[in-house]
Formats: C-alpha cells, structure tokens, sequence
C-alpha cells in the first residue's frame, strides 16, 4: 500500500477529508453493494488502517476516543466506509499480538496494509512443520473485497474443547464467495471468506486468549483487554449516522417532539460511548469495568437504533423515497445494531456476573 502523509491534528482532522468522499459515494455505494475504490482510499489516506499499529512499523498506536470521535465523523458521510474504517483500525491492533516476525510480515509494505476479520471461530487448524494448516469459511467479513491480509479465528482441535487462535493470511491465500445480501450496510461488502488448506507459519498466529487478556508489548492500546472495547468498533459507526441523520433535519420552525426526543437520545449514547473510550485510553479495565463498556455498547446502540426510526418517521412518506438519505440510514442503523456483539441480554449477563463478582470480593 502506498504511504500517506496524515495530518498534524491525527485522525480526527483528516477524517473530515474522508468524509466528504464517502458522503459523495454513498448512494452510489448502496446501490452497488460494495464501496467504490475512491472512499476506499479516502479511509486509507485518512490513516484508519494504521491507527493502532505499532510506531516501529509506521504506525500510529492511537488511542480509542480519537478513533471514537473519527469514525462517528466518517459515518455522517455513509454508515459502511465508516464501518469498514472502524473494523480495519480494530484488526489492525489485534494483529499486533502477532510474534515480532509476523508483524514485519503484515505490515512489510507499510502501514496502510487494510486487515479485515474473520472473527467468529468457523474454521480450523491442524499442527504441522512450522506451523498450521487452516481451512474454513468465515462468513460476514466486511471490506473483504479490498483486503490486503485477513485476521481470522480458528480452532486447534485438543483436550476441552481444543484452543482457540487467529491466524493472519494474505490475500493470496483466501477466496471470496459472495453471501452478503443484506437490505442494510450493503456496501460493507460483508461476504465470505473461504480459506481451502493453506499453510500458515507458527509467527502468523497468536492465541485467542492473548487479546483477551491484552498485552504489555508496546503501547497502552494494546493492554485493553479486547472485551473493553470490542463493541466500540461497531457502535461508533451507528452514532456517525444517527447524528448525520440529526443534523439534516432542516424542518426547524415546526420542531417535533419526536426529533427533539431523538436528539436527546443521541446525546446520550455518545455521551455512553465517550465514557467507555475514555476509560480504555486511561487503562481503566477491571472485570467489572469491562462488562460495563459492554454494557453501555449495547444500550448506546439500542438508543440510536430507537432515535433513528424516530427521524425516519418523522420524515414521513417523502423519507421513504429510494433517494431520500433517511430510508439508507434507517436501514443501515437497523441492521448494525443486529451485530451479535452488541446483544444486551448477553451483555447484562456478564455485567450482572461481574457486578455479583466484585461484591464478593
């Protein structure tokens, strides 16, 4: 990938350049099912890709309410480069919990790499010379028609169920079979990823449990355990595009109750949302502290998906219109906040446990 120079003022200014590239592609993008090249590289030039990885590689080792701040920016623009943006930033910081020699191997090229994920365990691995031999098919892995290299989880079959682990493939390596028809995010590309017995070295893998406990390599990013601020990657999109829905309503000398509500609902998700960033970048990540963030994920996402169906109705017939922006934005909300990460019964679970935990303690 070619480099870019970013701005002085990191993400969140260049991520304004971007924006007015993916708002100018997103009709486009919806009707097409996948993004054009040009938000594409808008993104990457943004330096999304290269947010969290490590500065001995080029990179920038960012921190979560920057990444936060720039994604729910992008989003105003279109819902899936954003998505895509935010999932390439993700991955890129759990690819750093690769040994030494698989870093320089992903990033050999420079930073800009764009890493998408196959985060569901669908497949598996088997011990051989050197290293695994993986197969599988890995189904919603968005942005993968413009992947450079793939994280993806498998597992090693063994006593108890076997371990989990991900192991990272270049584009050589994986096939697309084209799956994703949903009627929202259509652009994000999310198809699947087929990987038919290729041989990946011992120094391209890591174990699960490694990113879930985090890591004291390096920066401060990546001691946050990966729960702390799993949801973030997928709700900081849904907050861009409800507030971008917000700030085109024009109707103003009539306002509605209902916008109004909406607005308040906004507010106070990203108000959720900023909460949990700032305490990933402070290294505040007890059990508890961790559940909570997930928690306040999957509320703030419940929000903006109720927020959102306000302002869609509350344009009535003429926003239901194929070339009206609300009817995309209400589609694309109302399939993101369905991601199974951001499920609040599973969340209230594990809050409830960790709370009942640290009474006890």
């Amino acid at each position: 990938m070619p480099q870019h120079p970013l701005s002085a003022n990191g993400l969140r200014a260049t991520a304004r350049d971007a924006l007015q590239v993916a708002a100018a592609y997103a009709a486009q993008a919806d009707t097409d099912r996948r993004l054009a090249p040009e938000p594409v590289k808008a993104l990457l030039a943004a330096g999304f890709a290269r947010h969290f990885v490590p500065e001995r590689r080029g990179g920038q080792e960012g921190g979560f309410t920057e990444l936060l701040d720039a994604v729910s920016v992008l989003a105003e623009g279109c819902t899936s480069t954003a998505w895509i943006a935010s999932l390439g930033a993700q991955v890129g910081r759990m690819a750093a919990f690769l040994p030494e020699e698989g870093g320089g191997a992903v990033w050999r090229e420079g930073p800009d790499t764009l890493l998408v994920g196959g985060l569901v365990p669908s497949g598996s691995a088997t011990a051989t010379d050197g290293g695994w031999l993986l197969d599988g098919a890995w189904p919603y892995v968005s942005g993968v028609d413009f992947s450079d290299w793939a994280l993806l989880c498998g597992r090693v079959p063994g006593v108890g169920g076997g371990e989990l682990r991900f192991f990272a493939v270049p584009r050589s390596t994986y096939r697309i079979k084209e799956t994703w028809d949903s009627v929202g995010m259509r652009a994000t590309g999310s198809h699947t990823l087929v990987v038919e017995g290729a041989v990946v070295p011992a120094h391209l893998s890591f174990p699960y449990d490694d990113l879930l406990r985090g890591s004291d390599r390096g920066g401060r990013c990546y001691r946050v355990p990966h729960r702390a601020v799993n949801g973030l990657s997928f709700v900081a999109p849904v907050l861009g595009a409800a507030r971008g829905l917000l700030r085109r309503w024009t109707d103003w000398e009539a306002p509605q109750p209902e916008v109004v509500r909406a607005g308040a609902e906004i507010d106070a998700a990203q108000l959720l949302l900023e909460r949990t960033a700032a305490a990933a970048d402070a290294g505040e990540y007890s059990p508890l502290l961790t559940a909570r963030a997930t928690r306040d994920c999957a509320v703030a996402a419940e929000l903006l998906a109720t927020a959102t169906g306000r302002l869609f109705r509350a344009h009535g017939t003429r926003g239901q219109s194929e070339a009206h922006p609300a009817q995309r934005v209400w589609r694309d909300v109302s399939t993101a906040t369905t991601h199974a990460v951001l499920r609040f019964p599973t969340a209230a679970t594990a809050f409830g446990a960790a709370a009942h935990a640290a009474r006890e303690a």
